[in-house]
C-alpha cells in the first residue's frame, strides 16, 4: 500500500500526517516524536513514502478548524484503523469522549467492558497512531492529574485548555 505523507503546521509544532491510498488518517503525529513511525509502520505492514508527497488538503483544513475552535471538525476525517483488536477498541472509546469533559483511563476501561484494565488501557493509549484526531489526550489520571502522552504533557496541557475555552468551560473544571 503507498502511504502520502504531509506536513502540517500547528500551533504546537509540525505534524506527519499519513495517510492510504484512499486519503484515510494512518497516523498523525508530532514531527519532533515520529522518530518510531517507520519502524511502528513496518510492523503494520505498511511502508512509508521516502519523502513528504502531495498534501492531503482534507486533513490540514480540519486541523486548521480544529485549532480556530471547531472542535468537531476533526470528526469528519476517515481513519485507516490498526492494532491490534484491544487497542483498537480502546481507540474507538476515545473517540466518544467529547471535548471538554475528559474521563480517568478507569472509565475508559469500563467503557470499554474491561473495568480492571486501566493500565492496559493506559498502554493502548500511549501507542495511539492518530494523535488529537482520535483523543487520547481526553484521558487523565484518576486523581485528575495530568498522566502520559506521547506529545508531552505540555501539549495535553495546552489541547484540553484550548477544548476547554471552547466548549465555554474552565480549564480547571475540564481536567477535574
Amino acid at each position: 500500500m503507498d502511504l502520502k505523507i504531509d506536513e502540517c503546521p500547528t500551533p504546537l509544532g509540525t505534524m506527519l500526517a499519513v495517510h492510504d491510498a484512499g486519503d484515510a488518517l494512518v497516523a498523525l503525529v508530532f514531527s519532533d516524536h515520529a522518530a518510531a513511525l517507520p519502524a511502528w509502520l513496518q510492523r503494520q505492514g505498511l511502508a512509508l513514502a521516502s519523502a513528504v508527497t502531495a498534501p492531503v488538503a482534507r486533513t490540514r483544513r480540519a486541523l486548521d478548524a480544529y485549532f480556530a475552535g471547531d472542535l468537531v471538525a476533526l470528526c469528519t476525517l476517515p481513519l485507516h484503523w490498526t492494532g491490534t483488536a484491544f487497542q483498537r477498541a480502546c481507540w474507538q472509546a476515545l473517540l466518544r469522549i467529547a471535548p471538554g469533559a475528559p474521563i480517568s483511563y478507569a472509565e475508559q476501561a469500563r467503557a470499554i467492558g474491561r473495568p480492571g484494565a486501566a493500565r492496559a488501557v493506559g498502554g493502548a493509549n500511549a501507542l495511539n497512531p492518530i494523535a488529537i484526531v482520535v483523543p487520547c489526550h481526553r484521558v487523565i489520571g484518576s486523581n485528575a492529574a495530568l498522566t502520559g502522552y506521547a506529545g508531552g504533557l505540555a501539549r495535553k496541557r495546552w489541547l484540553l485548555a484550548h477544548e476547554a475555552e471552547h466548549c465555554g468551560i474552565s480549564a480547571h473544571r475540564a481536567a477535574a
